[in-house]
This record gives C-alpha cells, sequence and structure tokens, in this order.
C-alpha cells in the first residue's frame, strides 16, 4: 500500500475515527503547509479519509498529493501574499513545513522557518482564521545534555548546537504568543517521527548499515523517544479538535508527544534493521572522538563552504550519545492523547512496506 493511499475511513482505528468526525464538523477547509512532506501528506490523507476539504501549500509539486483530493497549490511560505491569497476560505491551519536537518546557513533555515511562521501568523490574523496547530519539535529544548523523562517545564535551550533547533525555538515562542482570543494557538513537539514512507531516519538508518557506516557512539546506550507516523498525525488532529472549544486547554501551550515508549537507542536502530534482515549494528566509537570529528568536520565545510551536510556534526554526535524521552502526562490530559500504534506493530507496518518498496523497485 503506497503511504498515499487514502484508507477507508471504517478502515481506521476507533479513536482515529471518534476524532476524525469531530473535526469535520467543527471545519470547512483546512489548511496544511508542508503537505508534500512526511508528515504533512500524512495527514492530508487522514482527513480526506473523513472527507475533510483541504488546501495543502508546498515549494513542490506531488501529484500523489493531489490524486488525494487535496487542493494543492505551490508557494513559499515566506511569501505573505502568496499565503493569503492560498488561506482564503480556510478556518484551520496545521503549520508543518519547515526547513529540517543539522547544516546550513543561519538564512537558509530562519527564512523558513522563523519569518515563513511570522507570515503564517499574520495571514491567519488577516483572514480572521482564528485556529493555528503548529509542529515544533523537541529540539527547541535540547542543549546537547541528557534530557530523561522531562516535561514542559523545561526551559529553552541555553546552547543550540544547530540553527534548526534556534529557528524552531524562536517560532515556537512566536506562535505561542500569538494566542488570543481571536487567533488560538498550540505547538506540538514530536520526536523522531518514523513508519512507512519516511524519507529521513529510516532510509538513513538502512544506508548506513547496508555501507559499513553506521556505528552506536558511547560506551552506553541511552534512552530515546521516538513516534509512530500515524501517532503524530492522531495528535495533530487532537489539538486540532481541542483548539477548537470554546475554552481549550491546550491554548498558548506546547507539549511534548511521543510512543510513550522510551527504547535504547541501539534497540530502536536494530528493530528498523531487523525489518530488511540486516545485522545488527554493534560496533562502536567515543562520544567525544564523534564530536570532536564533528567539530572539525564543520569547520572545514564551512571554510570550503560545502553545501552538503557532513558526515559528523556535533549536533548528531550530541545526538546519538545522550538520552531524549519525555514526560508526556500534559498532552495526555490536555488532548487525551494515547499512541494507538506501538512500536513493534509500527515496525510490522514499516517491514510490509519496505518489502513491498523492494518488489516494485522503488
Amino acid at each position: 500500500m503506497s503511504n498515499n493511499h487514502i484508507p477507508r475511513f471504517s478502515q481506521l482505528d476507533k479513536q482515529q475515527q471518534q476524532v476524525l468526525t469531530e473535526l469535520a464538523r467543527q471545519v470547512r477547509r483546512v489548511f496544511v503547509t508542508g503537505a508534500g512532506g512526511f508528515l504533512g501528506s500524512a495527514l492530508c490523507r487522514f482527513l480526506r479519509a473523513a472527507k475533510i476539504e483541504v488546501v495543502g501549500f508546498s515549494r513542490g509539486d506531488y501529484p500523489e498529493v493531489s490524486r488525494m483530493g487535496v487542493t494543492l497549490i505551490k508557494g513559499d511560505i515566506t511569501d505573505k501574499q502568496s499565503l493569503i491569497d492560498a488561506m482564503r476560505g480556510c478556518d484551520l491551519v496545521f503549520h508543518v513545513a519547515s526547513k529540517a536537518g543539522v547544516w546550513g546557513s543561519k538564512e537558509s533555515y530562519f527564512n523558513p522557518n522563523v519569518s515563513g511562521t511570522e507570515n503564517i501568523i499574520s495571514a491567519c490574523q488577516a483572514l480572521n482564521i482564528n485556529r493555528l496547530v503548529y509542529t515544533s519539535t523537541p529540539s527547541v529544548t535540547f542543549s546537547g545534555e541528557d534530557e530523561n523523562g522531562i516535561d514542559e517545564s523545561q526551559p529553552y535551550a541555553h546552547n543550540f548546537l544547530n540553527f534548526y533547533g534556534l529557528s524552531k525555538a524562536i517560532a515556537e515562542k512566536k506562535v505561542l504568543a500569538a494566542n488570543s482570543a481571536a487567533l488560538k494557538t498550540v505547538a506540538l513537539r514530536p520526536h523522531l517521527i518514523w513508519g512507512p514512507g519516511d524519507p529521513h531516519l529510516v532510509p538513513r538508518v538502512l544506508q548506513r548499515a547496508k555501507s559499513g557506516r553506521l556505528k552506536l557512539l558511547g560506551k552506553t546506550d541511552k534512552l530515546v523517544d521516538s513516534i509512530y507516523i500515524d501517532n503524530a498525525v492522531y495528535a495533530h488532529l487532537l489539538a486540532a479538535v481541542e483548539i477548537s472549544a470554546a475554552q481549550p486547554n491546550c491554548a498558548g501551550k506546547a507539549y511534548f508527544v511521543s510512543n510513550d515508549q522510551p527504547i535504547l537507542m541501539a534497540e530502536m536502530l536494530n528493530k528498523i534493521l531487523a525489518c530488511q534482515d540486516l545485522q545488527p549494528v554493534s560496533a562502536r566509537i567515543p562520544a567525544p572522538l564523534a564530536y570532536s570529528i564533528g567539530a572539525i568536520l564543520e569547520c572545514f565545510y564551512a571554510a570550503m563552504k560545502i553545501k552538503q551536510e557532513p558526515p559528523m556534526t556535533r549536533f548528531v554526535a550530541r545526538q546519538l550519545s545522550t538520552s531524549h524521552y519525555f514526560n508526556i502526562s500534559a498532552v495526555k490530559k490536555d488532548l487525551g492523547y494515547a499512541p494507538i500504534i506501538s512500536i513493534d506493530s509500527g515496525m510490522k507496518k514499516l517491514k510490509t512496506a519496505l518489502s513491498q518498496e523492494d518488489m516494485t523497485g522503488l
């Protein structure tokens, strides 16, 4: 089954059916930025399963998204007028689009992530759109140290190791500060989204393993949180329903969201490898060495003006050698969130999807 196949409504889990039915009663037309991306397209897919009208906004052409019945508009979120034109008639916005990754200039991150988010807020205000669900990231709190069961009381990072985390933190603050009676806002912080169709984590792990370059960092494994794609979509739908309430509990707040199953990094990687019957990863390199290599490579790539991402960066070294798991009591309490699909169930779906890709040569 293609990742962009629209499931029949009857095929959805009962919780998914309930939240989509409620959302369909509350909205006429939904606007989704980053509609061609992993999370954005999955969100469109579920909205269309409930026959909710969707306008997608993306920088590229995505025929598979248009085939869902999404009105796909090509544009750039740094162009405010094009956003205003595209958002007319919508009454709810999912702002999913952003420049992700760990390498690039400050401008390349700040233009879409900060200025683009400012434009989304301004367009909502200009068009009297009163609901905005923003996709943030746990990187807004990450300073390169262990995060063991932290909750939303954790302050923003005091030391960002890349422009992605910094730009997303600034953007999240702007979204939450914009919350008002006229525009109710909420931010979600999903961590390590994965599943069928994932263009980031899964293919990178598989490619590095096949080339013999996949390594574990540090002497001991650390616990990390992740979230299966359908659970990430479910959290966004719940946020949209709650933000539509007369007095929403979530307005002006940010929430960590995950599968609520902290897992050792090695175990997570090996589960992904097992989906293609690859050998478990066991090779290790010291975390300080990886950090030093990352720092040297960053300096070299910057000096030589190489746009390609270095094989290692300081951020990646810290990410892979520290713990990242979160207390998600707040999102459970305020949004009624609970993961629908477990890690093991998600891995079965991922294995099936990967085998189908292998058979079709994709």
